[in-house]
């Protein structure tokens, strides 16, 4: 199985998830208020954005729609994050 967790990338899609998600409107859109758009628990988000939890693809493109970004254009700028 490919390590996920702790790598460069996994670092970089969780600062870029809490950085949409702080930068959403309205302003610092909370955990709480992401996990509701879900229908999860805000430990949920947390786990997600400590680093704790791997997130699928479509969790990912839930995300983006919850918090109000491209997920296109997200992925594009993780994928010039390099883990070597």
């Amino acid at each position: 199985m490919v390590r996920v967790i702790a790598t460069k990338q996994h670092k970089a899609l969780v600062a870029l998830l809490r950085c949409e998600r702080l930068a959403a409107k309205p302003k610092k859109l909370r955990q709480a208020d992401v996990a509701k758009r879900l229908g999860e628990k805000q430990q949920w988000v947390a786990q997600i954005e400590s680093g704790q939890r791997r997130i699928s693809v479509v969790e990912f493109l839930a995300l983006a729609k919850a918090i109000g970004f491209d997920p296109a254009k997200a992925i594009k700028k993780l994928s010039r994050v390099k883990n070597s």
